[in-house]
């Protein structure tokens, strides 16, 4: 824009270049297109040195009142442009002297697309703050709106290994990879098993085929989104009550939610069936059994509860295990 306005005033300037004079060359009947150009850039800068005049009533007229408001907008494009360059650098370096004091087992997340957006979303929404939270992303586009959203950003390819070092993955604690390319899932997901071995690793992919590759590279967990969306399609076409369930839990905030609690000591030695909440799975020795399993029949201490529980606790619907009661440790 700021040249768009500079091209302007040369082209108005030129085109009225018989009616200015310039004091070095007063025997000039008019100004040249080099003159128009010098006369353009002083004027608009405000720099304004003089040796070039209108001098005709009209063509002052016009500097008045087309081109004293293209130096105004030209500076403020200039300054605004400016301005906002600087600032945007002052957040990231803030943000990044922030996080860096806490990027002690910190969460690194690699791609800044819809997926990870809504993983972005689901963390902060379970209590995770956002300054735990580093985005890996090579578009300004991402860093923008991971700016916006008040979090860590450091640009460039997550396949890189001075990428990756920069958002402190050998210190992370957990990365999720949302990239949009299979390839490149797989590519960032070695790079950051060989730079962190203890890391747990979300990799989410497009294609079914790709998730054993995932899983060899070092992933912990794979999640095929195409293959989720496309069972939700059809559940949809078959019984749209079922699928609507289905993406309710899938939604935080509203009606129900899948939650993971600790095992409360008034439910050691109970059946997963007879819980106020309706377990779905237990945790136990870091295997998941499902509720029916023969194994966990009986609750023992140190278990863990998957359980559909409302998002928002009802006076009819009491949410165990949020009101301070005792948990029922291992070490208990």
């Amino acid at each position: 824009m700021a040249l768009g306005i500079l091209a302007f005033t040369v082209l108005l300037v030129y085109l009225d270049r018989y009616h200015y004079r310039d004091s070095a060359h007063p025997g000039d009947k008019a100004i040249d297109l080099t003159d128009a150009i010098y006369y353009t850039t002083v004027t608009l800068s405000t720099t304004g040195y003089g040796d070039i005049a209108p001098v005709t009533e009209h063509t002052r007229l016009i500097n008045a009142f087309v081109i004293t408001p293209l130096r105004i907008a030209f500076l403020v494009l200039l300054i605004g442009t400016t301005l906002e360059v600087l600032a945007n650098q002052g957040r990231e370096l803030f943000r990044n002297a922030r996080w860096r004091k806490h990027m002690e087992q910190h969460i690194v997340l690699i791609g800044y697309g819809t997926k990870g957006r809504s993983a972005v979303d689901t963390l902060t929404n379970n209590g995770v703050d956002k300054e735990q939270i580093v985005i890996v992303d090579p578009s300004s586009i991402a860093l923008g709106e991971a700016h916006a959203n008040g979090l860590a950003v450091v640009t460039g390819d997550a396949s890189r290994r001075e990428v990756l070092r920069r958002a402190g993955v050998e210190r992370a604690q957990q990365v999720i990879i949302t990239t949009p390319r299979d390839d490149t899932t797989v590519l960032a997901t070695l790079t950051v098993r060989q730079l962190n071995p203890q890391a747990y690793i979300v990799a989410a992919v497009r294609e079914q085929d790709n998730v054993p590759l995932v899983r060899q590279s070092g992933a912990d967990s794979v999640i095929t989104s195409s293959e989720a969306v496309g069972r939700l399609v059809g559940l949809s076409s078959i019984s749209p009550p079922l699928a609507s369930v289905l993406e309710d839990l899938l939604t935080y905030g509203e009606g129900l939610e899948v939650a993971e609690r600790e095992l409360l000591v008034s439910e050691v030695g109970k059946a997963p069936q007879s819980l106020p909440d309706q377990v779905i799975a237990v945790l136990r020795d870091e295997k998941v059994y499902r509720y029916f399993d023969p194994t966990v029949t009986q609750l023992a201490r140190g278990d863990k509860l998957v359980v559909v529980r409302p998002s928002k606790e009802l006076p009819w619907a009491p949410r165990p295990g949020t009101h301070g009661e005792a948990v029922a440790d291992e070490g208990d």
